[in-house]
């Protein structure tokens, strides 16, 4: 990906099976995820715009190579994920594609529903919620670390009209991200909220145009990325694993993650660099010798 905004699809192979009825018929196979290259930031764009960027197996199985992919990429810092159009962010499970076998692919041993709800991803994970973001969708959502979310975005787990249950995380993410009587309303009543409830209760850091969104969100990825990558990384990684420890065991995971940190390169670099007045040069290493 030379081109700074290159656009790539990454799924070909997962979705051929589910593409070769279309390719048969001489109908281009859709693409279920599409990714641009900006700088240091990966934009990952859920490609179902006629199905409400549901998840079904292809597009699962493509997330899943994709997120894993980006965890070793060095020169990504940062990634942002949203859906294609306006209408919905995701809408959750393709059911159609449940009912017809593909429902191991969507959960994925590994991470979780569509490959990313219970990934543990160490680098900065921004939602870009362009639209309706239910039940699955939602999900996804709590799985980012920021939100930035179309004025006209919704969010909620309606499962329990359905007697089903948001067993993808929304029940174990929500009341952290929220206080226990909003998380519970929304997971009791199934209904939804819209953007500006979203802001208020703190599910999302800004509400903006849609026609903005992806720019607002992109820079605040900038923002993130003019940091030291490690310094970020491990500063996500502190507050995340300290939620559930004591003041002390905290303590000692603190030293732990920050002790390297400290004799990173771009430790070195950051000092050297305000000493001379200039930007510093991130390298993403650890060690003089450039190890990661």
């Amino acid at each position: 990906m030379s081109d700074p905004t290159e656009t790539t699809g990454l799924g070909r192979a997962a979705a051929a099976g589910a593409a070769g009825g279309a390719a048969a018929a001489g109908a281009a196979p859709e693409e279920p995820v599409v990714r641009e290259r900006h700088g240091h930031v990966e934009l990952v764009r859920l490609n179902r715009e006629r199905a409400r960027n549901a998840i079904d197996g292809p597009m699962a199985r493509a997330l899943g190579a994709i997120f894993d992919e980006l965890s070793e990429a060095p020169e990504v810092w940062a990634v942002v994920l949203t859906g294609t159009g306006d209408r919905a962010f995701c809408a959750g499970m393709d059911l159609k594609a449940f009912a017809t076998g593909e429902v191991e692919d969507i959960l994925s041993a590994k991470g979780g529903f569509a490959g990313i709800a219970a990934r543990n991803f160490a680098k900065p994970l921004i939602g870009a919620v362009n639209g309706a973001a239910l039940a699955g969708g939602f999900e996804i959502v709590l799985a980012c670390d920021l939100v930035v979310a179309a004025d006209h975005a919704v969010f909620g787990i309606p499962e329990v009209k359905r007697g089903l249950v948001a067993a993808g995380g929304g029940l174990i993410r929500l009341a952290r991200r929220v206080p226990r009587a909003i998380a519970l309303e929304l997971a009791l009543t199934g209904d939804s909220i819209d953007a500006q409830r979203a802001l208020a209760c703190g599910l999302v850091n800004r509400v903006v145009p849609g026609e903005r969104l992806i720019e607002e969100a992109l820079a605040l990825a900038a923002v993130i990325c003019a940091n030291a990558p490690l310094a970020v990384r491990a500063s996500k990684e502190l507050m995340k694993r300290s939620l559930d420890l004591t003041e002390e065991e905290a303590w000692e995971l603190n030293g732990e993650l920050t002790t390297p940190v400290f004799t990173s390169s771009d430790a070195f670099e950051g000092v050297v660099a305000f000493a001379e007045g200039r930007p510093p040069v991130w390298t993403g290493t650890w060690a003089e010798d450039g190890s990661e």
